[in-house]
């Protein structure tokens, strides 16, 4: 997002026009899942039972804190190896990529990411599918230049805009299920494009799909990844709370429907980014057991544009950074679920571990 948290609705709903979005727009499910192009190899999930992944949010600017957060990254590959990593969303900033070959991929995505050589599970994001202002959300069409991407990376890991992945794929211990919230949370909804409504085509489909992968899972551990949070005590706020506005849709009620409709009481976390900042919160009673964790600061942080300021109150942490840009790491097995939390030295690239709890 633009400066440090970028545009939000109260700034869209007092100046931006709003824009109606092709009726021909299609958006990409695991039916159609993008193949990989000839001579691309991917790199592999990996057998092991105990599975360790990096969890950063909202990176892609190329700059050089994202450079910082991924050197930390780096280094603490080299002591302690990734299986894989989950991007949750905003991978090209301002606005999202142009095509599928954009010359972004490289600058803001595989350049930065260097080493890191493992499957990149990615999330979209708002500014991944932007169209008047970065991050509005409001041409979804943009986001399947990211899917198209998919064909052209060994790393850049998303055959459709929603999709699952399970890790080891023989008997899994964890399934992560990348959904795309989109067409719920947009900045500029699609109100003119009844498929991308929220009881339109692409909707339904994906909690059909939803509701069945979950059900079908083997996996011990089932993890919901997005990039627009259910909680959050940032100043992007709860789904239906969003920006704390009461205008229907423009407060992400319909991301809050979706999340207790079909994801929570179901999966064990929820993974978010879109808040620039570190958040590991309590369960509350509507999330029905669900735990959600916030990992959106690795290139900007909340605290580096003074406007904004964490809420305050709102769900109980165990852990929260507004300041600090940094990671998570999670580290599964059959039977127990581990987090750390890393911030980022953004001069350095030194990584410094603030946080580590088993939870679950």
């Amino acid at each position: 997002m633009s400066g440090a948290q970028g545009i939000g609705r109260r700034e869209l709903l007092a100046g931006a026009a709003g824009i109606a979005a092709g009726a021909t727009l299609v958006g990409l499910t695991p039916a159609q899942a993008v193949p990989v192009a000839a001579g691309v190899t991917k790199f592999g999930l990996p057998a092991d039972p105990a599975v360790r992944v990096l969890v950063t949010g909202d990176a892609g600017t190329g700059t050089r804190t994202q450079w910082a957060v991924a050197d930390a990254a780096r280094a603490f590959h080299a002591r302690e190896p990734f299986s894989l990593a989950l991007g949750l969303g905003d991978n090209i900033y301002e606005s999202g990529p142009n095509s599928g070959d954009d010359a972004q991929f490289a600058t803001k995505f595989e350049n930065p990411n260097s080493g890191l050589d493992f499957p990149w599970a990615m999330v979209l994001g708002n500014h991944d599918n932007s169209s008047v202002i970065g991050g509005d959300g409001g041409w979804l069409l943009r986001g399947n230049h990211e899917v198209e991407y998919h064909a052209n990376s060994p790393r850049w890991w998303m055959p459709s805009r929603y999709y699952s992945v399970r890790v080891p794929e023989e008997r899994p211990v964890v399934e992560f299920f990348v959904l795309d919230l989109n067409p719920l949370a947009a900045y500029l909804p699609p109100l003119f494009a009844p498929y991308w409504a929220v009881d339109g085509e692409f909707m339904n489909a994906q909690r059909a799909w939803l509701d069945r992968a979950i059900a079908e899972s083997p996996a011990p551990w089932k993890i919901a990844c997005t990039h627009h949070p259910y909680l959050n005590n940032g100043p992007h706020g709860d789904a239906g709370n969003y920006e704390g506005l009461s205008i229907e849709p423009l407060n992400g009620v319909h991301v809050r429907r979706f999340f207790e409709d079909h994801v929570v009481g179901k999966c064990h976390f929820i993974l978010s980014g879109h808040d620039h900042s570190l958040q590991v919160l309590e369960p509350t009673a509507a999330a029905k057991g669900t735990r959600q964790l916030v990992s959106g600061a690795a290139a900007k942080t909340v605290g580096a544009e003074p406007r904004l300021t964490p809420a305050g109150a709102g769900t109980p942490a165990l852990y929260e950074n507004y300041h600090q840009l940094g990671f998570m790491v999670m580290d599964l097995s059959p039977s127990a679920v581990d987090l750390r939390v890393i911030t980022v030295d953004p001069a350095t690239g030194v990584g410094s571990e603030v946080f580590g709890r088993r939870l679950a």
